[in-house]
């Protein structure tokens, strides 16, 4: 039986060095049936000439803006040709049967969508990587937390999320989801720009009543927040925003309705400790989020109309995939610091 075709695609956006290190890695993968596919954002420091020059053979795709993350790879799987799509960080290196890990296991489960593979820091390898960990999960509040990770917490890694199990969401650091099903959900919104998408096209799953699943035998290094750096205000604007749009449009009314004064309670809350800590990017980036939020109402009513031809199931079932309490009065009330404390392994 031949195996399933894959297409990897990296969006890029400036970076030679980081890049290179990548498809240097890539170059070394054991699975044969693959195409990778560069999609740069319109780079400025020669990256397009470099691909061209060094990678012939690598499909290059040549935007005339900066389409972020989400709109980049949309750009990727729109010229893919393969069964299977990963989306891959360009700021990663891979071992080197990765992909035969993942592409294995959903030629087995059919009712899967979506894996991802362990995710470690690539500066300190006996560390999960901030950006998804060993599988993400979400409380039903909106926020993200990892198999390894939460918050500011990282925990190292001593095989103590080696299972192979279902998980809320695939990490967008490096994640494979079947092309039809990425096309069925619309693939990545591109109006999160950047940060947390992957979570979004991860719920439209559930929604489906389909499954994400963790696939920890599959190992990639990231160089978390180098394409980004972690405390900017661009990033702090982006995962509040984010996390509201979400929020507010991939719940059913009632339940929206429910949670969303709970979760703008802490939102201020965390404005006061951002004030407290002399943590301006977080402050200005939460009111940037809720002034989004508030001008483009219309955002909202479309992405529920496109949620509810998805839909399949009730958020009832969804949430049984999710953690039901809150990570946030966990880590900061409770003092608890390991996912394993509140998700069972």
């Amino acid at each position: 039986m031949p195996s399933s075709k894959v297409s990897v695609i990296i969006p890029h956006w400036n970076g030679i060095d980081i890049l290179s290190d990548c498809l240097e890695s890539l170059s070394k993968n054991t699975y044969q049936n693959l195409e990778i596919i560069v999609v740069d954002n319109a780079s400025t420091d020669g990256s397009v000439d470099w691909i061209s020059l060094h990678y012939p053979n690598i499909r290059l795709i040549q935007n005339n803006k900066n389409y972020g993350y989400a709109g980049g790879c949309n750009k990727g799987a729109e010229v893919s040709s393969g069964d299977y799509l990963i989306f891959l960080n360009n700021d990663t290196i891979q071992n080197e049967d990765f992909i035969e890990h993942l592409a294995d296991f959903l030629n087995l489960n059919p009712q899967v969508s979506a894996v991802q593979p362990k995710i470690l820091n690539y500066f300190d390898r006996n560390k999960f990587d901030y950006a998804g960990g060993c599988g993400g999960w979400i409380d039903i509040l909106g926020f993200p937390f990892a198999r390894g990770r939460l918050f500011l917490n990282i925990e190292s890694d001593k095989n103590q999320y080696e299972k192979i199990r279902p998980i809320f969401w695939a990490s967008g650091t490096a994640m494979m989801i079947r092309k039809k099903d990425f096309q069925l959900f619309g693939g990545f919104d591109s109006t999160f720009f950047a940060h947390q998408e992957e979570i979004d096209l991860c719920w439209k799953i559930h929604l489906y009543g389909s499954q994400v699943w963790s696939i920890p035998s599959a190992v990639v290094f990231h160089k978390n927040a180098v394409t980004l750096p972690m405390f900017s205000r661009l990033k702090q604007y982006l995962n509040h925003r984010n996390s509201l749009l979400m929020i507010l449009s991939n719940y059913s009314i009632p339940m929206s309705l429910y949670l969303i004064p709970i979760r703008i309670a802490l939102e201020f809350v965390a404005m006061i400790y951002a004030l407290l800590c002399l943590d301006i990017n977080h402050f200005i980036g939460i009111i940037q989020s809720f002034a989004w939020i508030l001008l483009h109402p219309h955002i909202v009513v479309k992405r529920r109309i496109q949620n509810r031809k998805i839909r399949k199931v009730k958020d009832s079932r969804v949430i049984k995939n999710m953690y039901w309490g809150s990570v946030v009065f966990d880590y900061y009330i409770r003092r608890i610091k390991k996912s394993s404390e509140i998700i069972s392994e």
